[in-house]
């Protein structure tokens, strides 16, 4: 017993550490996050993104306030011949900007950042989520229209290497037309 506090004191620690040297938007606006975001870069070191990022598509995020002051995020991405959703909250933190969110489904707990963004083309995300031991970290980039300036996608690319991701944990997602339009 004594082992496993110890351990999941230390996954603890290691998440707030990797966490620590992460920045977060000056002067954060969550009303101007508001709205509707497309995909384009996705990056991890978790197993499951190892498995799955061969069939990873470019998809919609739409973000809007919850009746208590948090973010409803609504994902629709395509699946096979179909759009899938997937509704998560991210719930306020002290630091603007900052966000916590637990998984029921999955049983993990997520440490979202926005890290940098100008509102109106792009915005880059950094996440840690820690399930039991495994502690795993996942970066974004998004933008407002289905296309994105190459330069942002290299910001994207630079800033998933500077957290320790390597080229193949990086993907630049595949665009596509499926599923754009859902709300």
């Amino acid at each position: 017993m004594k082992g496993l506090l110890l351990n999941l004191a230390l996954v603890v620690l290691c998440a707030m550490w990797a966490q620590a040297d992460v920045p977060v938007q000056a002067d954060f606006q969550e009303g101007k996050i508001l709205g509707k975001w497309y995909s384009f870069g996705l990056a991890s070191n978790s197993n499951w993104f190892q498995s799955k990022k061969q069939m990873l598509k470019m998809c919609t995020t739409d973000i809007s306030p919850t009746a208590d002051g948090n973010l409803e995020i609504t994902v629709t991405y395509p699946k096979m011949d179909r759009c899938e959703k997937k509704t998560m909250t991210y719930i306020k933190t002290d630091q603007p900007g900052r966000y916590s969110s637990k998984s029921q489904r999955f049983g993990s707990d997520l440490d979202i950042r926005v890290v940098e963004t100008n509102y109106n083309d792009f915005a880059l995300m950094h996440t840690i989520k820690t399930k039991g031991s495994e502690v795993n970290t996942i970066v974004s980039l998004f933008g407002r229209s289905k296309e994105i300036r190459p330069e942002l996608l290299e910001k994207f690319n630079t800033f998933a290497r500077e957290q320790g991701l390597t080229e193949d944990q990086i993907l630049n997602l595949p665009h596509t037309d499926n599923c754009m339009t859902e709300a």
